[in-house]
């Protein structure tokens, strides 16, 4: 047998053998790949999400021989490859995501300030807040309205203390994200008007 395939017959079967207690990582793309379908089966994050997410892991072993240059290309390979395989999708992401924090009353800057903070695109953001406005243009009135609920702020507290608690409350809704004529239109709901459209939500 030439003296090539026996070294590559010996890496095949070292790979195989299990390591146990490694104190570093080497750095290989097959490596990463199996670090990367652990983390996006359990969080189902952003692109950036798991770049950061692998960055941290492999820079965290100080007897590393790997130079942050060589780390950033391994992990744009895996990255790219896994994009490219559809097992991440910053578009996919995006609408999800909002999806998840509309149901949670969130308003839309919020909603953007969020997406763009996990380095998802412009145009994915921007197709995403289109989308929803698109389905009701009214949204952050009824998110504003949501958040009112989970707080209990505003027209959900009992009618004698709302005039007391009228600023605080609008405050809250302002740090939100909500705009004031929405802040104040979900405000000044009676107590019928309100219940009514929770009972629609």
């Amino acid at each position: 047998m030439e003296i090539c395939s026996i070294i590559k017959m010996y890496y095949i079967i070292s790979s195989m053998i299990p390591i146990k207690k490694k104190k570093s990582l080497n750095a290989t793309v097959e490596e990463m790949r199996n670090f990367s379908f652990i983390y996006i089966e359990k969080y189902a994050p952003s692109k950036q999400q798991l770049k950061t997410y692998l960055l941290k892991k492999y820079m965290k072993f100080k007897n590393s021989n790997i130079n942050k240059s060589n780390l950033n290309d391994l992990i744009n390979i895996v990255i790219e490859d896994l994009e490219k395989n559809k097992f991440i999708n910053d578009k996919f992401y995006s609408n999800s995501k909002a999806k998840s924090l509309i149901q949670r009353g969130s308003s839309i800057n919020k909603i953007r300030n969020y997406l763009l903070s996990k380095g998802i695109s412009n145009n994915y953001v921007k197709e995403t807040l289109d989308k929803i406005k698109d389905n009701n243009e009214d949204q952050d009135f009824f998110s504003a309205v949501k958040l009112c609920k989970k707080r209990r702020i505003g027209p959900s507290r009992d009618e004698n203390n709302r005039p007391l608690f009228y600023k605080k409350d609008i405050g809250i809704l302002a740090r939100a994200g909500f705009d004031f004529d929405t802040s104040k239109k979900v405000m000044d709901l009676d107590k019928e008007e309100y219940l009514k459209i929770i009972n629609l939500l």
